[in-house]
C-alpha cells in the first residue's frame, strides 16, 4: 500500500512529520475500516484531485471566442437554434462530472464513495430516490443553494438553465461539502431515469433538453448500469441520443457487478455491449468500468482484483480531468466553431433562395421539406463533412418556428474570420497546452508508494 498505509498508521505525535512528505495531505476518517482494500482504493486517490492554477490558454480561448466567434453566432441567431452564448465563467469553471443512469443503479452511492462523505440531499434506496439535479461542489460546510437562487448567481455557470422554467428549477440545487476531492472537480447527481412515456411527460420539464445542456458543458459523463437491470428504457435512449456529438466524454460504468458470480458477469458484460452497440449505432463502444462502487463488502471475492483495478482506472480517469481540463475546453470550442460555421451556411443559403415579395410562405415550406438537399449542396460547395451538420429533423422543427424574413444573407468576410481563428489562433493556443500540463504535473506530483 506504500506511503498511504504508512500515513494512516502514523501516531498523532508523528502525523505532522509524515504529512510533510506530500503537499496534498490525505484525509483521515476514523469510521473507515482501513484494513479493507476496497475502501483504501478510494482513499489513495482522494488527494489526487486538486484545484488547477489559472490557465493562460483559457484567457486566450475567451478572447478568440468573444472577438471572432461570438459575432457570427449573434448574426445568425445560433443561440436560438443550438446553444446559449458562453460566458467567462464557462471557460473558468472547474471540471464537471455528470452521473446519469436509470433509478437504483448506484449514482448517489458512487458519488459518496468517491467523496468519502455524504452531501446534502443524498438519498439512497432501491426505489427512485433522487428526484432532482444536484450539483455537488466544494464548500466550507454542508449547505444547499436552491435552483432559483443558483441560476441568479452570475459567478456560476448555471444561469442559462433558467430557460427550462420553474418546474425544473424547483428540482435543481447545489450542495456543498468540504470534501478535498471537490477542490478539483464538481459532481452532478441526476434523477433516476424511469421507463414509459407517462413518467417522462409527468416531469414537467424537458429532461432530455437538460441532459443535453449539461452534456455540452461537462468534462465526463458517467453512464451507470446495474448488473441486474440492463434494459434501456425509451427515456434513457432519448437521453443517450441527446448526448450525440459528445461520445468522447462518455464512460460506461457497470455497477453492482459483485452481486453476480464471474460466469454471470461475463454474460452480463456481453449483453451490455450488445445493447449499447444498438443504442449508439456504432461498432465502437465507450470505455466500460466494471465494479461495485460503494463501501459495502463484496459478495463474491473472486473478482476483487478485477474490481480494484477497474476502480483505480476510473479514479485515474477522473484525476486526469484537472490536468486535461484546458484541452477539453479548447476541443469543445473547436466543435462549437464548426457547428456555428455550418449553421451560418445553412441560414445564408436558405435566405438566398427566398423570393423578394410573392410566395414566401410556400417557398419556406418547400425549403424545409427539402432541407436534406440543402445539406448535400453545402457539403459539395464548401467541402463540409456530413458529420458537422446538425440533426436534420430537429433543424426542420426549429426552422418551422422561425421567420425567414429575419435571416441575414451569407457574410463571407465573417466566415473568413472564423476560418482564420481555426487556422492560426487555435494552433497557437494548442502549442501552450503541453507546457501548462507539465507545470501542473510538477506542482501536483504523486507521492511515492501510492
Amino acid at each position: 500500500m506504500g506511503l498511504s498505509v504508512t500515513l494512516r498508521l502514523c501516531s498523532i505525535s508523528t502525523k505532522k512529520l509524515c504529512l510533510t512528505k506530500s503537499p496534498h495531505p490525505l484525509r483521515f476518517n476514523s469510521r473507515l475500516k482501513h484494513t479493507d482494500p476496497k475502501i483504501s482504493v478510494a482513499e489513495r486517490f482522494s488527494w489526487l484531485l486538486t484545484e488547477n492554477n489559472k490557465s493562460g490558454v483559457v484567457d486566450g480561448l475567451k478572447d478568440v471566442y468573444k472577438n471572432k466567434l461570438l459575432p457570427l453566432e449573434k448574426m445568425y441567431s445560433f443561440h436560438d437554434f443550438h446553444s446559449p452564448s458562453l460566458s467567462d465563467v464557462d471557460f473558468e469553471v472547474l471540471p464537471q462530472v455528470l452521473v446519469i443512469g436509470q433509478y437504483s443503479t448506484g449514482k448517489s452511492s458512487l458519488i459518496k464513495h468517491l467523496l468519502r462523505s455524504d452531501f446534502p440531499g443524498i438519498r439512497v434506496g432501491p426505489e427512485p430516490t433522487t428526484d432532482r439535479f444536484i450539483v455537488v461542489s466544494h464548500g466550507d460546510g454542508h449547505h444547499v443553494i436552491p435552483g432559483h437562487a443558483l441560476v441568479m448567481d452570475a459567478q456560476k455557470p448555471f444561469t442559462p438553465l433558467s430557460k427550462f422554467g420553474s418546474s425544473f428549477l424547483n428540482r435543481l440545487q447545489m450542495s456543498t461539502c468540504p470534501s478535498n476531492v471537490l477542490t478539483g472537480i464538481s459532481m452532478i447527481d441526476t434523477p433516476g431515469i424511469l421507463s414509459g412515456e407517462k413518467q417522462r411527460l409527468d416531469r414537467g420539464y424537458d429532461f432530455s433538453g437538460v441532459v443535453e445542456w449539461f452534456s455540452e458543458r461537462v468534462d465526463i459523463i458517467l453512464l451507470l448500469f446495474d448488473a441486474h437491470k440492463l434494459d434501456i428504457s425509451d427515456e434513457f435512449k432519448s437521453c443517450i441520443e441527446a448526448m450525440r456529438g459528445h461520445e468522447d466524454k462518455i464512460r460506461i460504468v457497470l455497477n453492482k457487478a459483485d452481486l453476480v458470480n464471474h460466469q454471470e458477469l461475463m454474460r452480463v458484460y456481453g449483453a451490455l455491449m450488445w445493447s449499447l452497440g444498438k443504442v449508439f449505432n456504432t461498432p465502437e463502444v465507450a470505455k466500460v468500468y466494471i465494479g461495485s462502487f460503494w463501501e459495502e463488502p463484496l459478495k463474491h471475492e473472486i473478482n476483487r482484483k478485477l474490481f480494484d483495478d477497474e476502480e483505480k482506472d476510473l479514479f485515474r480517469d477522473l484525476h486526469d480531468l484537472t490536468r486535461n481540463s484546458t484541452l477539453r475546453k479548447l476541443n469543445d470550442l473547436i466543435k462549437r466553431a464548426r457547428l456555428v460555421k455550418v449553421h451560418s451556411l445553412i441560414i445564408g443559403d436558405l435566405k438566398s433562395q427566398m423570393p423578394m415579395f410573392i410566395g414566401k410562405d410556400q417557398k419556406k415550406k418547400e425549403l424545409i421539406n427539402n432541407l436534406e438537399e440543402t445539406y448535400k449542396k453545402l457539403q459539395k460547395d464548401f467541402s463540409v463533412p456530413a458529420g458537422d451538420f446538425p440533426d436534420v429533423s430537429r433543424m426542420k422543427k426549429l426552422l418551422t418556428e422561425s421567420d425567414f424574413n429575419e435571416f441575414p444573407r451569407l457574410n463571407e468576410s465573417m466566415l473568413e474570420i472564423v476560418d482564420d481563428m481555426m487556422k492560426y489562433d487555435i494552433p497557437q493556443l494548442m502549442k501552450k497546452i503541453p507546457q501548462e500540463q507539465v507545470k501542473f504535473t510538477e506542482g501536483n506530483s504523486k507521492p511515492e508508494g501510492t
